[in-house]
Parts: structure tokens; sequence; C-alpha cells
């Protein structure tokens, strides 16, 4: 057995990573805790190997690798390896360093002054923020799994995390905490070093010794060391001298300190001011639903969203503002200023709406009530999918958890009941959030997928589409989710990638199954000993094998043409075939095929005619195989077949591939490929007109990065398959035929020509009877079972909802749309195929703009899905929500316990406090404020608060404004009257400067808030109803209504003024800068501006109350002349090519101590500069070293160098004064 020896001491951490390799170990080594014999190694950690002519390890990286790889866990590949080592080295070089010098000092181990370890701290902080943009997308630093990496570099972050990291600390540094708690909660960390406890407050944790005490001791540390190594020199020995002598001056200082200390009286520190809380105001005057609120009671002294969101939008809807009608006699009116229309992505009914539909909601409504506001005849129509795959898995677990029942309990018509009770119950909670988040949509015209109106929609465009021939049936692999018992499309799909073996959870299975293996076996060729060797990720498909194909070059296998291979478990004599898709570099370079359950296999099955056995059902259970293996559920034949092949001798090797598995979204079941019948749409034609139109420019995507997807989807589309084996959605209207009639041949499923579309049974039987040429009497009919895509009803929203294919006015007016709104991801599923049917079914498109926005994501990049617990319900936003409450939500969700618990710490980390009241306003203003950033959004509910703070800022102005404004004040009828005189100075008398100062205030406010209206609808309606208006007798009387501020309103601009603002402005920036470099924060200083004329001079002394005013100066001199006018101990810098700024400082600041102070500072960032050079010039920096680490060195190298050279120009400044 392989010795250990280590370090005792429970916070050595050149211990503690070898100990915790160790635990990974199959074979853990012996643990010693005490030095090595001297004979063996000179220092800590060592590793004695057994049986290995007694080779020592030394060092706890060495070691700890060696350990880590008897585990595997030094990474399954070599590139992992090499990020393994990365790591190794980023945890000794970067973090160990700045880790030691933080906590050394509150250990006691060492005196650093405070002034060092504030910097060591800083330090400390950067790297770990590095660490944290590296783990931002990860879950551990190579790989899927834990590994050498996250020991050694979670080691080196331990003394930090235990002694200096306070929670204010921890919480900028969310990725790398959350990656520190899961490594801590390994079992194998658990069993080295127990449950770690977070800093709360960084302090000394140990008594600090008296001087003798720790010269004592520090002397026995030392005296013990030449024991187990060679005798000390006399330098070192003088050397530990005065580290002694260090520490002990060290030490009595310390403690003449806390003397002073304790002979000075006790003043009571002054408590704090207690943070104030988010105040609540309700409004409480009597207001029935659709009636006005009261707006001539007192605004409340503070912002209150639950106040200022209240009665205003049953207002706004029984008004009809939103409806497109408002204002004119009806829809078909000629409006001048044009027409919007723009259709909801109708959002799933399966339950609540959660902030990726509140940024699509958030934008759609900025952008309708903008064009409202514009006075354009706006329609933004609402509706709601029908969501067949998610509704139908949400109602039968919901079904099961209550009434322990099936949907084939109840049967079709019953459940099909339940489901609509369900959705009854569910539908109006995503409308309620809809109207809680302000969005102005049509209510009159929502609209449902299953609505009779859209369900005609949807038949007569399946009727069309089939007779034309654009739909038809074909025997083809589908996505197979045995669980659901039905197929999925792609977008259901998670492509779940494993770097090595894996073991994965499968519904219907007690034990989890294992992923991420290659399987070599082989087949013995026909009539001879030789055998074929071929590899697979899925063993158990191998009873389906019809061939084994190999490249038309590879030399190895040419005397194999025309060969048979024999299968092991049956008779079945496979063609040994010639095919360009095998890679001859990968294996052996022969390749199983499997046509009926494999994609790749399936085409070359196609090319080469082979069989097509299916060895599945539909609840993944094995048929057409021979015993024993058949009517074994799948996984359990993969373990089966895998035996019996080592039985037989025919097993070679297993080992570890990376690998892609497909899992459904929707039931977390492994998916299969499966032949299955089923209905497909031919897409070509459709395709290629969908790229034509966005290539000629009849159709704009923006931003146009999504062209180039766009294109490569569209060019190299595929046909779609539209069947789907539920019992929710619409049933396809397809009829098989059975005709009665010996003359006719008894036809096939899979044959299109058995089948007929019709809009009620009559008019398929006639079509049924007219393609055979018989009479109608001898036709019988079976309606297909399956349900079409849910996709396929969105794909004609945009007009079904306008009542298509009947002519109405809606139709007429609003269709095609103007623009579509809606999330990148889902630019294929739903934008390209209402493109598609648009221009099929209607021979237009259905809109001429798509703007597509970002994808929302938590706070630390992870997409939110309700198993992370990090899926938020936008009206917990709006209103607030405790812990506690988050967690009930929890309870009545479909999750099952384990899913619940994990969701419980993902909402613990999160939402420690839960999540305080922000308000509707706040959250549109953040998510649109986030839109800008034009990549995916993740979103912090904290900025979310920032806003409502924002918000109370607006309330507070506004009040103000409103309390200078005075009671009786009537704004003038046009605003351009109301400042004209102030520009051109012209009136003289004080009391119409007044009122021409508050005509502009108002003007100010009142336009300000209509800019603001189309994002916070809210306030700004709340504010406005405030103000006077213009012209009470005809103003519309809602802001929403009212038209938005356009530049011809407004026709007083002076470019004179302009220019002469942004002079003005650009001294006043330059004289702060110079205030900010000399640190006069509070001192007023002179400030002589030197002018190039006396025009200059003139305007700065114009302007001179409002410099001295914003840059905070005690007096500003213009001046005109040489430097000679100015007088000595200025700094200087230039504001502009006729300005330059004299900042008088002789006399307020200690010139020899400021230059003192900032010769330090020089020679401090001097030396941090040398020193990260010859960091980043190592011969093995740019390999070693992470991309993100080495972007921040350059970062901090960068400011370095800038603050030298503003530290060197701040002393030869000084030095000309002195």
């Amino acid at each position: 057995m392989d010795t250990l020896y280590i370090s005792s001491h429970p916070d050595d951490f050149r211990s503690l990573l070898p100990l915790i390799a160790a635990e990974f170990c199959p074979s853990p080594p012996r643990i010693v805790h005490e030095d090595p014999p001297a004979e063996v190694a000179r220092s800590r950690p060592a590793l004695v190997l057994a049986g290995a002519g007694g080779t020592v390890l030394t060092g706890a990286n060495a070691v700890s690798w060696y350990l880590a790889a008897a585990g595997k866990q030094t990474g399954s590949e070599k590139k992992q390896e090499s990020q393994v080592w990365q790591w190794l080295s980023f945890a000794e070089n970067e973090l160990t360093p700045v880790a030691c010098a933080v906590t050394f000092p509150l250990l006691g181990i060492m005196g650093v002054d405070k002034k060092l370890q504030q910097s060591s701290r800083a330090e400390l902080l950067r790297v770990l923020k590095a660490l944290d943009e590296t783990l931002a997308p990860r879950t551990f630093l190579v790989g899927e799994a834990v590994t050498l990496a996250d020991i050694a570099v979670s080691v080196a972050a331990l003394l930090p995390f235990k002694y200096a990291l306070e929670p204010v600390d921890r919480k900028s540094l969310v990725n790398v905490t959350r990656w520190f708690n899961t490594c801590m909660n390994q079992p194998q960390f658990l069993k080295v070093l127990g449950k770690i406890s977070l800093c709360e407050k960084m302090v000394p944790v140990t008594p600090k010794p008296s001087p003798a005490v720790t010269a004592t001791a520090t002397a026995a540390s030392e005296a013990a060391t030449p024991a187990n190594g060679p005798p000390k020199t006399e330098a070192q020995l003088k050397k530990e001298a005065k580290k002694r002598e260090k520490m002990e001056k060290f030490q009595q200082k310390k403690e003449m300190e806390e003397k002073k200390k304790k002979m000075q009286p006790q003043t009571e520190k002054k408590a704090k001011p207690e943070k104030k809380e988010l105040g609540v105001i309700t409004y409480n005057v009597p207001t029935p639903p659709g009636e006005k609120k009261d707006v001539l009671s007192p605004l409340p002294d503070s912002y209150s969203p639950q106040f200022v969101e209240a009665a205003w939008y049953s207002w706004w809807e029984k008004q009809g503002f939103f409806k497109p009608e408002y204002g004119r006699k009806n829809v078909s009116e000629p409006n001048p200023c044009g027409v919007f229309m723009m259709c909801i992505p109708p959002p799933n009914v399966t339950g609540s709406l959660h902030l990726g539909h509140a940024l699509t909601n958030a934008i759609q409504d900025c952008l309708t009530r903008w064009h409202r506001m514009r006075g354009e005849t706006t329609l933004w129509n609402p509706g709601c999918d029908h969501a067949g795959i998610a509704t139908q898995v949400v109602v039968e677990k919901k079904l099961m958890k209550e009434r322990k029942m099936t949907r084939h309990d109840l049967g079709r018509e019953n459940f099909i009941q339940e489901v609509w009770k369900w959705k009854n119950e569910k539908g109006d909670r995503i409308y309620h959030q809809l109207k809680k988040l302000g969005s102005s949509l049509d209510w009159d015209r929502a609209c449902f997928t299953m609505d009779d109106k859209l369900s005609f929609a949807v038949q007569e465009a399946f009727i069309r589409m089939h007779e034309e021939g654009v739909i038809y049936r074909s025997k083809r692999l589908v996505n197979w989710s045995c669980t659901l018992n039905s197929a999925i499309s792609d977008i259901e799909v998670d492509k779940k990638e494993l770097t090595g073996r894996t073991l994965l959870p499968v519904p219907g299975y007690y034990e989890k199954v294992e992923f991420g293996v290659l399987v070599s076996f082989s087949y013995k060729v026909e009539g001879s000993d030789e055998e074929v060797v071929v590899a697979t990720t899925r063993i158990e498909t191998m009873l389906g094998d019809t061939a084994v194909a190999v490249h038309p070059n590879d030399s190895r296998y040419q005397h194999l043409k025309g060969k048979m291979v024999v299968h092991p478990f049956c008779d079945r004599k496979m063609p040994i075939v010639f095919d360009d898709f095998v890679d001859m570099s990968f294996g052996t370079g022969a390749v199983k095929i499997t046509p009926a359950h494999d994609h790749n296999d399936y085409e070359v099955g196609e090319r080469h005619k082979l069989p097509f056995i299916n060895i599945l059902d539909e609840n993944g259970l094995l048929i057409n195989v021979p015993p024993p293996f058949l009517g074994m559920k799948r996984f359990e034949a993969r373990k089966a077949v895998l035996q019996a092949l080592k039985d037989l001798g025919q097993f070679k090797d297993v080992k570890d591939n990376p690998m892609v598995v497909p899992v459904c979204s929707r039931s977390k079941d492994i998916v299969e490929p499966l032949l299955k019948p089923q209905w497909y749409v031919d897409c070509r034609e459709m395709g290629k007109q969908a790229a034509d139109v966005v290539r000629n420019g009849e159709l704009k995507i923006i931003p146009d990065h999504h062209l180039k997807t766009w294109f490569n989807w569209m060019d190299n589309i595929r046909d779609w398959c539209i069947s789907r084996q539920l019992w929710w959605g619409h049933r396809i209207p397809a009829y098989f035929v059975t005709v009665n009639d010996p003359s006719v041949k008894p036809g096939e499923d899979v044959d299109g020509h058995y089948w007929v579309s019709g809009r009620s049974q009559e008019e398929a039987r006639e079509k049924a009877a007219k393609r055979f040429n018989v009479t109608a009497d001898k036709i019988s009919l079976r309606q297909d079972e399956d349900v079409l895509d849910t996709w396929f009803s969105s794909g004609i929203f945009p007009f079904s909802i306008f009542g298509w294919p009947n002519e109405s006015e809606d139709l007429r007016v609003f269709y095609p749309g103007t623009l579509l709104e809606t999330g990148h991801d889902i630019l294929f599923f739903w934008v390209a195929r209402m493109v598609m049917m648009g221009l099929k079914l209607t021979g237009k498109l259905p809109f001429k703009e798509v703007y597509l926005h970002a994808v929302v994501r938590d706070a630390h990049g992870r997409k939110m899905s309700k198993s992370l617990g990090n899926v938020i319900d936008p009206l917990d936003v709006i209103t607030g929500i405790s812990l506690e409450g988050l967690y009930a939500q929890l309870m009545d969700s479909n999750l099952d316990p384990l899913e619940i618990e994990k969701a419980k710490q993902g909402q613990k980390s999160d939402y420690p406090s839960g999540i305080p009241e922000c308000g509707t306003d706040a959250l549109r203003f953040a998510l649109c404020a986030y839109t800008s950033q034009g990549r995916d959004i993740n979103l912090d509910v904290n900025r979310i608060l920032g806003y409502r703070h924002f918000c109370n800022k607006l309330w507070n102005a506004v009040k103000f404004a409103m309390r200078t404004l005075g009671e009786g004040f009537v704004p003038w009828e046009k605003a351009q009257e109301s400042v004209k005189p102030v520009l051109s100075r012209t009136d003289s008398e004080g009391q119409k400067q007044a009122d021409i100062c508050r005509q502009t205030l108002y003007t100010c406010l009142e336009v300000g808030l209509r800019l603001l209206s189309p994002i916070m609808p809210f306030v700004t309606e709340e504010l406005f109803q405030r103000l006077p208006r213009r012209r009470a007798q005809d103003s519309p009387p809602s802001i929403c209504v009212t038209p938005y501020p356009e530049t011809s309103e407004f026709c007083w601009h002076s470019e004179d003024v302009d220019r002469q603002m942004e002079f003005v402005m650009s001294v006043v920036k330059t004289i702060r800068s110079l205030r900010a470099d000399y640190n006069l924060t509070k001192t007023r200083a002179d400030c002589y501006l030197q002018c190039i004329d006396s025009d200059t001079a003139a305007l700065v002394q114009t302007y001179s109350l409002q410099i001295q005013t914003l840059s905070y100066s005690q007096a500003i001199y213009p001046v005109v002349g040489g430097d000679s006018t100015i007088p000595q101990g200025c700094a200087v810098a230039i504001a502009s090519d006729k300005c330059t700024v004299h900042l008088m400082l002789k006399g307020l600041i200690d010139l020899e101590k400021e230059v003192t102070k900032l010769t330090a500072k020089k020679g401090e960032l001097e030396k941090q500069m040398e020193k990260m050079m010859e960091k980043t010039a190592k011969n093995d920096y740019k390999e070693k070293v992470p991309v993100k680490v080495q972007e921040a060195d350059a970062e901090k190298l960068r400011q370095n160098e800038t603050e030298l050279q503003k530290v060197k120009e701040a002393i030869e400044n000084f030095r000309k004064m002195m």
C-alpha cells in the first residue's frame, strides 16, 4: 500500500489537496500525520509508492496529480488534462499567494501591516472576479464533473472563504460561491474537511500570544527544521533572528495600542441610521372597475407601485383606448398616419408566464403605445396557444397526482373535457398577468388556437395543402418519446453533452442508465475465421443491424466485397456494403448499420436497399428480436446484449466516448429515432420563397446578424413532420379509405393514395368514392387518431385570427401585419413557418418586418428552468414575494420531490430574502434597457429594483415641480412661445421671467412624461393626470392617447446657444477633472480662465455664475492675454482651443507633502507594473494561465500605466509651484 505523509494542521492547504485527491482513488494510500524519514523525503506532503522500488513523490501538485489520475480525476482526454494542469498552475501561482497574504495575518501566522493586507485583499478579489467570469456558464472548471482542477482551486480558495470573504464579497462572486459550495458538498470533500462554515466577518481567529511566547514558538518551530534537513547557514540564522525581532516589535506595538484604547474614555458610537424600507402605500378611494381613478386627492409622499398602478388598467380598457376603432368610425376609415398591426406570440396555456414572456410583452407594448400615440390605427392582437404536448403532460400529471388515473382510464373524450376544464382555470391567469404588465391589447379580439374560428382555419389549411400534394404521408424516422408515446419536434429535444461515461436517470427505470461509452464487438465473416470489429454507443440496437459498412477506398476491407457477416443471435446474414459516408480513420473503419433506428443509417439503408427492422415498440419494449431479448425494456436489453456478447467471446472493449444524448424536454425521456408513418409538409418550394423575400428586401429581419442563420436554414430546409400522437390538439382531418369492393386492392397505412382529407366525413366519403370510382356506400373511413403539431396552427395565426379563409373587414385592413416581434430562439419554429404558410395560403407576407430580441437568462447566465428554481413569475417581481412564498409555488408545481429540493436550493441562493416589490413600470423599464445590449440578457432583480428607485426620483421631481408651478398655473397653448423670450433675453421684468421659467418647467414635465409613457405607462398616467392642460376643453383624456412629442412642436432650436452651452460644459468638466486629480473634494479654489480673445472672455463672463456653481469654484476670473496675467501656483488643463483652465492650488495644499505622497505612489505603481510584466513575460504564461485571467492582467497593467502617467504629471506640476 502507498503511504502519504502529510501535515495534521486543519488549514494546511498543501496537505488538504492530496488528502481530497486520495478520496477519489480506488485504493487510497495509508495516511501518516508526521514528517517522513529523512532518508525518504525532506518535506511534506510526500507519497511513497509501494512496489515501485521505493519511488517517492514530493510536492502537493505532483502527489495530487498521481492520486487524482488513479481516480480518473485529471480529465478524460489530452485536452482536458492540459486544462487541469493549467488550473493547477493558476491555483499555485495566482490564487494561493494572495489568499495567504490576506488570511495569514488573521490566523496570527505573520505580521503584515494593514496597508499591505488591504492591497492583497483587492488583488484577491480581482483574481476571484476573473474566476467568477470563467465559471458563469459552467458547473465545474473542466468538463461536467469534479476534477483535480476543482480540488486545487477550491482548496486554494478555502482560507479566504473561511476567514476573509464576507457575505457582501460573496454576493459579488455569485458564480465562484456557487461552485465553491458545490465542491465542498461533494462526499470526498466532506470526509476530509467536514462541514465548512463561511466567513461572516473578517476578524482575527486566534488570540495573539505575548512576544515571549511568540519568540519561543517561532524558535521552537525553527529549531525543529534542522532535524529533518541540513544545518542552517549563518546568513539564514541572522535572517530568522531579524524576523523574530520584527515580530516582537509588531506584538509590542499592538499591545501598546490596546493599552491606549483601554485608557481612553469609552464614547458611545452613534448608531447608523437604519436603511429605509421601501414604503407600501395603497390606493383606498372606492373606485368601481372601469371608472376613472381619483386624481384630486394629494399625491403620497413617496412613490408606491401599489398606489400608482391601481384602477388605471380597467379604466383604459373600458374607455376603449386599446381598440383600433378608438377615435374613428370604423377601422376601414382612411388614416393619413397609417395602420400598425402586430399579433402577440401566443403564450402556451400551460400555466404562468415567465420573464421571457414579460420581455416580449414589454417591448411589444412599448411599440404599440408609441404607434398609438403617433395617431396610427393601432391593433395589438392577443391570443393563447393550446400547447399540445405541454398541456397534455401537465393535465396527465395532475390526473395521476390527484386521482391516480391515466388518460386511458378516462378515454379520449373525457380527457379532452378535463383539459378544457384546466384551460378555463389557467388561461385567465395568463391574461391577468398580461394586464398587470400594462399590455395594451384589444381583448375583444383575443383568440385561443382551439377556438372554433381558428380550428376551422387549421382544418382548411391542411385540406388545401393536402389536396395540392404539399402535405403527404410517409414512413420515416421521427424523434420518439416512449414516455409520451408521441413524435416530438426538434425544439422539444434537448441536446445533453457528455464528456465520457455518465449515468443518467430515465423515466421508468429504477437505476440510472449508462451513456457516454463506446462498445466494440465483432461480427464473424460467413464461411471463414475472419471477423469485422465495429463499435456503437447504443449496443442494444445491434439487434436491428442489417449490414456492416466500410469506405470504398479502405484497403483493409477490399477482399470482403460481396461477403456477408453473421448475426450472433439469429440466422440473419448481413452484407458488407461500401459507402462514402464511413470515416476510415474512426475506430476500425467498419460501421454497423441499423437503418430503422439511426438517421445516418437510414440513408445508407435507402441507398443500398437494406431491410429496415424495427426492434422497438411505442413504449420502448423490444420487438422483432430473438429470445431472451424479446419484450425487454430497451435499456435492460443494453446490459443483456453486452453480457451475451461477452459470453460468446465477441465483445472486444468499452471506453469513454464524448457524445450528445437527445433528451425530451417535456418528459426527460431519452429520445429514440423510430420508424413511423406520419404526415409531412414538403418545404422545398416554400423554403425557397421564404429565403427569396428576405434576399430581395420584401421582408426585413432585425438585427441583421440573424440573416446568415435564416438563409442557412431555409436553403437546407427539410420536410416538416406535422403528426403528433396526442389527444389534445387539432385532430388531423384525414381519413384512411377501405373500399368494400373485390376489384379494389386493400391499401396500406403508408400509401397516400388511400388517404383523403375532408371538412366532414361526408365530404371525405365523396372524395374517396370519386377516386376509386365506386359508390359512396362501398366506402369505409377511419379518421387519423393523431393531432397536428402545435406549430402548424401557430404558423397560420396572423391570418386565422381574422377569420381566414372567410373574408372580413379585419382581414382586409390588418393583414398583412406591420411587424412581428419575438425571441430569436423561435426564429425557425414559428417565424419561418408563418412566412412560409402566409405566402402559401394567402399569397402575402404575414408582416413586413421581424424584430428579434435576446433570450432572458438568470443573473448567472443560466437558461431559465423550473427545476433550477430560477423561473421568475413577473407578478412576483411586480408585487414582491417572500422566500417562503417562492417555496410554496414549487409545492404547487408538477416537479418531482428531488427537483423541488434542487429548485429550493437555487431560490435560497439567489433570493435569500425573497424578491422585493419593484412594480410594473420598473420591470418594463429594466427589460427594455437590457434589450439595448443586443445579446442574451442575464437578468438581475437588483437592477429592476434600481429602476423602482428611479420611479421614486421621477415622482419627487414632479411633485417638487408642481409646487413650483403654483396653484393657479395655466400653461400657454403653444410650447414654443414660452421659451423664446428666455433664449433671446429681451424681457427684464422679474415677474414675467418667473412666469416664463414656469412655462418652460411645465413643457419639460409634460413632454418628458409623454416621452416616457410607452415604457412606463402607470406612473406617467398618474402624474400626467395631475398636470393642467394646454387646451383643457379638447385635450385627450389619457396620456396613452395623447400625441407623442414631435420635433415640429418645438421650433425654438438655436445653434448659437447649443454651441455656447457645449463650450460652458467643456469648461466645467475640465475644472471638475482638475479638482479630482488634486483631491479637492470640499475645498473651493479660484479659477482663472485664459481666453483666446475678448469674445470668449465675454461668453465666460455671461455664464460665470453657472460655471462657478457647477464646478464648485470659489470664483471665476476670465483673462485675456499671456501666462504673465495668471498668478503663480496654478494647475493647468486645456478645456478647448479657445480656453485654458488655471486652478489655484497655492495655499490650499501642502506641496511638499503632496510630492512625497505622490512619489511613494509612483514607486508603488512602478513596482506593481514590474511584477506584472515579469509574470506576463514568462514562457508558459500564455499556455498555462486562463484567458480570462490574462485579460484581467492586461487591463490591470493598462490602468497602472494610465495612473502612473497622471502621477508623474501631478508631481511635475507641484514642483513648478514650489
